[in-house]
This record gives C-alpha cells, sequence and structure tokens, in this order.
C-alpha cells in the first residue's frame, strides 16, 4: 500500500496542473463571471428592476422577499442549492475532459518515451502501477474537484448574500434557505457511486493506452464512433433489423461518457424532477442516489471495467516497443 501511495503521488506532481490547477483556475472564473452577472443586475435592475433603497416600498426586493410564503421560501432554497451545485458541475466538466486524456495517455507516454523501462527496472508491479492511475484518476482527482467546487459554492452563496444584505435583505435569512451541508454531503457521498460508474471508461481509456503502439485516440473513440455509424448505416439499408439506439446509449457512450459526473442521474430518475422543491431536495439525498446500485447497469459497467484494467495490466508487462 506504502508503494501504490508514493505512486499516487507522483502522479500528482507529474500532472499537478490538471489536477489541481485546472478546478482552481475553473472555479476563479466561475466566481468572476458571478461578480459580472451581480454588478450587470445592479446595473439593469436600477433602471427596470426593482428597487432596491426603500424595504417598506412594495416594489423593494427586501419586501418581496419578507412577503415570500413557506413553498416560495423552498423554492428560493432550492433554487441555491442548485446554484451551489452549478460551481461543482462546471468545475467537474473540466475535470472530467482532465481525466480522460489523463487515462488516455497513462500508459501510452511511459512507453513513448521508453520511462517504462525506468520503471520496470524498479521492484514496482504493473498492477501497482495501473492501480494508482486508477486511484489518481477516479479518487485523488474528484476528491480535488469536490472541494474545489464546495469552496466556489459556497463563495459564491456568500457573494449573492452579501449583495443582497446591501440592499436591506439579512445574511443569515438568505443563508438559511440554503441547504449547504445537505449539498456537501451528498457531493463527498456520491464519490463511491461515480467510482463505480466511471470504471468502464477508465478500463477502455487504459486498455486503448496499454494496447496501442500509436495513436490511442483513434482507437479509443474513433473506431467506436466509426462502427456505430456503420451499423446505424446498415439498419438505414435494411441489412440489419439490429436498432442501433442500444449501442450508442449502453456501449458508446458507457465507453466514452462514464467518467462525466452524474451520468446515473438519469438511472436514478432525474427526468421525473419537476419545479417541486421537495422533489429536488429528495433528489439530492444519497438514499435516494444509492438506489442506482439497484440498477444491473451499474454493475455490469464496474465488471467490464475491472476486466479491461486486467488486460491492461497484462497488456503493460509483455508490450515492449523499444
Amino acid at each position: 500500500m506504502k508503494t501504490v501511495y508514493w505512486l499516487i503521488k507522483r502522479e500528482f506532481w507529474e500532472h499537478r496542473g490538471g489536477f489541481f490547477w485546472a478546478p482552481v483556475i475553473t472555479g476563479g472564473v466561475f466566481l468572476l463571471l458571478n461578480i459580472m452577472g451581480i454588478i450587470g443586475g445592479e446595473v439593469f435592475g436600477a433602471h427596470h428592476g426593482p428597487v432596491f433603497g426603500d424595504s417598506n416600498d412594495p416594489n423593494s426586493l427586501a419586501f418581496m422577499v419578507r412577503s415570500l410564503d413557506a413553498h416560495q421560501m423552498q423554492m428560493v432554497g432550492s433554487g441555491l442549492d442548485l446554484a451551489m451545485l452549478s460551481a461543482s458541475f462546471l468545475i467537474s466538466v473540466v475535470f472530467c475532459f482532465v481525466v480522460f486524456f489523463y487515462c488516455l495517455g497513462a500508459l501510452y507516454d511511459d512507453r513513448r518515451d521508453h520511462s517504462i523501462l525506468f520503471w520496470k527496472s524498479l521492484p514496482i508491479s504493473n498492477t501497482a502501477t495501473v492501480a494508482s492511475k486508477v486511484i489518481a484518476a477516479i479518487v485523488a482527482a474528484p476528491i480535488i474537484a469536490i472541494v474545489c467546487g464546495v469552496l466556489t459554492g459556497i463563495a459564491m452563496l456568500l457573494l449573492f448574500a452579501l449583495t443582497l444584505s446591501l440592499h436591506g435583505i439579512g445574511v443569515w435569512s438568505v443563508l438559511m434557505l440554503a441547504h449547504p451541508f445537505q449539498v456537501v454531503g451528498f457531493l463527498i457521498g456520491s464519490l463511491p457511486i461515480y467510482v463505480m460508474w466511471a470504471l468502464p471508461t477508465v478500463g477502455w481509456l487504459m486498455l486503448c493506452s496499454a494496447w496501442a503502439k500509436s495513436k490511442p485516440f483513434l482507437w479509443a473513440v474513433v473506431i467506436p464512433v466509426a462502427l456505430g455509424v456503420i451499423l446505424g448505416w446498415f439498419h438505414l439499408l435494411g441489412i440489419t433489423t439490429l436498432k442501433t439506439d442500444w449501442y450508442w446509449n449502453k456501449i458508446l457512450t458507457r465507453l466514452l461518457f462514464s467518467v462525466f459526473p452524474g451520468g446515473w442521474f438519469k438511472e436514478a430518475g432525474v427526468d421525473q424532477l419537476d419545479h417541486n422543491p421537495q422533489a429536488i431536495g429528495n433528489f439530492l439525498t444519497l438514499s435516494h442516489a444509492y438506489g442506482v446500485l439497484s440498477k444491473p447497469d451499474i454493475w455490469i459497467g464496474a465488471t467490464a471495467g475491472i476486466a479491461m484494467l486486467a488486460l491492461a495490466i497484462w497488456f503493460r508487462r509483455w508490450r515492449d516497443d523499444s
């Protein structure tokens, strides 16, 4: 375990720009965009929006907030929770591209620059090497992204509350509507589901990275997409009655896009959400999120991902391009 720990630290040192600075910079850009939006809203509101100054004016924002009923307060709270999640969502999009290309080059780059000869000269097994890269991709990197997302989301809530407080609306009256601890618990608690959900893509990319002699992107992305196009072409000509929707939704999507967090939301019934704040609150609970474990899709994908990782270890053991 100590060897794997140091190998993970090595991966972090070599990819600090993608694992650490990319989420940090994305969070900073997100906050900057929110500040620009607040300033724009202030300027627009000064001419066309509600009155901010007199809290006793029925047209003032403070009066409107005080007159909200319980259902509307819940809606505001759900909106704040979703706004906090939106920070994590934007960071996760950037993080996913980092993880995708990291996995694609994780085993290929060692062979391309012949550093694999150095690492194989050390008493480090191929299993430990591949395991450290997998843990770095779907455990260490997501934890950093979650921390950045949570800090960015909290900073955004404070920014909103501070702005509203300047117009007569209490900071705590706004913050108390949100459920930051529930959002943080949801993000952290969803990490094990993400690990299982991402295994097919991580396994496929590392398999191509270990197997391809050159251009792993071609084998990992272009070939599966071309196969889907050919199947669709056969179906269009009437040569086969096989519907290609199954291939695109169940095979290609799971092979290439499972590193994107929240891919299991559809399995968890996100398409059934409406504007009911209670439904949104229930959706952001771990008991609901872990309901996806009752679906066979996640277990089949995880099993296939582990099998592909085993093949990647085998190829790394025998592949020698030197």
